[in-house]
């Protein structure tokens, strides 16, 4: 039975590369519509949990994942495995591995790299690949496909595409099915392949011209919104001189029906695309002499955002004749974004770490995150969100909000400490000459 016949008839082994916020998703839709699906992750304390039905990740019910354990319900259809010596059995290899930066905003590619060279090892006739992992333009036929193509022939032994992931953690009003899927391939044949393998899944494939395409559609829509965001920032910081509401102003500026689209400003820029994916595009850009001046502009202003949070941390305790040396800081919220467990790249991080550099004693509380430690840019945190109560508010000389949580109570916090700093807006409206915006 040829590939397209056994994705048609949902007969395909899925295997699917990195079990993270963006492989886990893909585990689970490929398994609610009948695909079996084999899941590879080197932490082999992930793939314990996953093979016992339990998530890792707090909007991913761990019930969804269970149920396709259950040798009724859903007939055994997931296993995870640490072993990459297996990647020759599934049908089909979808690659969802991290992309992160070097200390010098260049591309780290490494985990891409070597997984495609384990993928190579053992890569056989029949069987799709499919990058997930945002990246340059050329990343797929520059980096994957020689090492791919060096055994079997692409188009025609096996096949190749770029499809772009489009998560957006904890946010309800999409699903991985409801979100459109971009596909290019590197040939009709391999474009024919991906198409029909995310039709299965997705309500809505747009197929595009080259994986080329595909990879700077990403690029974009992530420039896109870090453009917009250090522009606000930007405007934030000028309104606060000025003696304007920015939040107000933005309020205003939505009642246009047309030419429109409120973003809003915040510590700075977290998650695993907005503050990366950009630098891929820069970096790339160079090959062909090219400045992406608003890029990197962008990325300047949103990078500068937690030292500005600092300096409005200080100037709040100055102006109660405190000093930022000494002084207790309780930080509100340490996610990237509200109501999810995950700090990649989180701000919160950033500032924290300012913060104590500054001889700050600096304590957190996050709903989400109980343990804040094991962190690649700061592997010296080694801290427990304190539980929130009355004598850890008013004993802070400032509570720091960072991330937004719906379950704070903002009335209670902002009666009981004696000194706020926001930089979301949460206190909006509340009475309090006690509360500085940031």
């Amino acid at each position: 039975m040829d590939l397209l016949t056994k994705i048609k008839n949902k007969q395909a082994l899925i295997g699917i590369i990195g079990l993270g916020y963006v492989g886990l998703p893909l585990v689970l839709r490929f398994g609610a519509v009948g695909f079996k699906v084999l899941g590879f992750d080197t932490d082999a304390k992930k793939v314990e949990l996953l093979n016992r039905g339990e998530s890792y990740i707090k909007h991913i019910p761990s019930s969804q994942l269970a149920a396709l354990l259950h040798p009724q319900e859903g007939a055994g259809r997931f296993s995870a495995t640490h072993d990459l010596g297996r990647l020759g059995e599934p049908d089909v290899l979808i690659i969802c591995v991290p992309t992160p930066l070097t200390t010098k905003r260049e591309p780290d590619l490494q985990y891409v790299e070597n997984t495609t060279r384990q993928i190579a090892a053992s890569l056989r006739p029949g069987q799709l690949v499919s990058l997930e992992s945002t990246t340059y333009p050329g990343t797929t036929i520059e980096l994957l496909l020689p090492i791919l193509n060096a055994r079997v022939q692409v188009g025609k032994d096996f096949y190749l595409v770029f499809s772009p992931e489009r998560e957006d953690p904890g946010n309800p009003h999409f699903q991985v099915n409801t979100i459109p899927k971009v596909v290019g391939g590197v040939t009709p044949a391999c474009l024919e392949h991906g198409v029909a393998l995310y039709g299965q899944v997705i309500e809505r494939v747009i197929p595009v011209s080259s994986t080329q395409v595909a990879e700077m559609s990403k690029l974009l829509e992530n420039i896109y919104r870090s453009v917009n965001i250090a522009l606000v920032n930007e405007l934030k910081m000028l309104c606060l001189r000025m003696g304007i509401d920015i939040f107000e102003v933005i309020e205003a500026s939505k009642t246009k029906p047309f030419g429109f689209q409120a973003f809003y400003p915040g510590p700075g820029l977290g998650g695993h695309c907005i503050p990366i994916d950009p630098f891929y595009l820069t970096w790339k850009a160079r090959e062909y002499d090219f400045s992406t001046r608003f890029i990197e502009l962008a990325g300047d202003i949103n990078t500068d955002m937690p030292y500005f949070v600092v300096d409005r941390v200080a100037k709040a305790l100055s102006d109660q004749f405190k000093p930022l040396n000494g002084a207790k800081i309780l930080v509100l919220g340490i996610a990237y974004k509200k109501d999810v467990d995950d700090k990649r790249e989180s701000p919160a991080l950033k500032i924290m770490d300012l913060l104590t550099r500054e001889g700050a004693e600096v304590s957190y509380n996050d709903p989400h995150i109980p343990q804040c430690s094991g962190l690649r840019h700061y592997p010296l945190f080694n801290m427990k969100s304190i539980p929130l109560d009355e004598t850890v508010l008013q004993e802070a000389d400032l509570v720091l909000l960072i991330t937004d949580h719906s379950a704070y109570d903002y009335a209670w916090i902002a009666s009981q400490a004696p000194l706020i700093v926001d930089t979301r807006n949460a206190f909006q409206g509340l009475p309090g000459g006690h509360i500085y915006p940031a």
